[in-house]
């Protein structure tokens, strides 16, 4: 259940930075700082990390602070996001039609 809490919490803080009108004013304009604010893939690492080092502090999920678990929360939260950016959009699921 911890693993699921993690990758819920994960997704939702990487669509509100990614996707939030909240954060537009302060999202760099800098071209090649730009598309990192705009990948899910990117900004679900770093959130990765972040949730990994607050994990003690919540009753949520709890990991062991370790640099490996850092690593794997990282990319756990990474693909995770990016796949669930993917299925799931303003109006719903994404369904490709040829």
């Amino acid at each position: 259940m911890d693993l699921l809490w993690f990758v819920l919490a994960g997704f939702g803080l990487t669509q509100i930075l990614v996707f939030g009108s909240i954060f537009d004013k302060i999202r760099p304009s800098k071209k090649f700082i730009k598309g990192f604010f705009h990948c899910s893939m990117c900004v679900g690492f770093w959130v990765g990390l972040l949730l990994c080092g607050i994990s003690p502090y919540t009753e949520l999920f709890s990991f062991e602070q370790s640099w490996s678990n850092f690593l794997i929360c990282g990319s756990l939260c990474s693909g995770t996001s990016y796949v669930f950016s993917q299925l799931f959009g303003d109006e719903g699921i994404n369904v490709k039609r040829n």
